[in-house]
């Protein structure tokens, strides 16, 4: 799926990581939503990707009503693309870094009334409903099971995240093999 990326060695550090959680700890052998959140946290690993959507003046949008609004505004393939990086976003801040969302949900900010995980289900659901009009059928079913699993993968990442702060702590970097 993302093979682009399947030879980068922080690509492979993510896999392993991943499907030693995933598959070896929570019992979800799922290749392809497994190789769909090592893309993800590879993406993600650069704040370009983070806040890829932008306004119309090319300015990055940072909060997810703007995001939301945004998606709203295009059509076709961009705004199931836009409604996807919604998902990808909130999925990513609600497992990789959950300590975050209380910045990002402050009383001053756009997005306070906003429940992240009931808006990251959606914004999966409404990907995965413009992927099957666009007859693209295994895309809709793994966007589908992103909406209908977001908080098992939001646990998973976090899982994953407290892997490689251990393995960072203890100076491994070795590639985990499941045996």
């Amino acid at each position: 799926m993302h093979a682009d990326h399947d030879s980068t060695p922080m690509y492979r550090f993510f896999a392993g990581i991943t499907e030693q959680t995933f598959h070896g700890q929570l019992g979800v052998p799922d290749t392809d939503l497994i190789d769909y959140l090592t893309g993800l946290l590879t993406r993600f690993i650069r704040s370009d990707m983070v806040f890829k959507v932008r306004s119309l003046t090319g300015k990055p949008l940072t909060e997810v009503a703007d995001m939301l609004i945004e998606a709203e505004a295009r059509i076709g393939a961009a705004k199931r693309s836009v409604h996807q990086h919604v998902g990808d976003f909130l999925l990513f801040w609600s497992g990789v870094y959950p300590e975050s969302l209380a910045r990002m949900q402050r009383s001053d900010r756009k997005d306070h009334l906003l429940n992240y995980w009931a808006e990251g289900k959606r914004a999966y659901s409404k990907a995965s409903e413009l992927s099957a009009e666009e007859e693209a059928g295994e895309e809709a079913l793994l966007l589908n099971k992103l909406s209908h699993e977001f908080e098992l993968c939001a646990y998973g990442l976090g899982e994953v995240r407290r892997e490689w702060e251990r393995r960072d702590q203890e100076g491994d970097s070795r590639p985990i093999i499941l045996v």
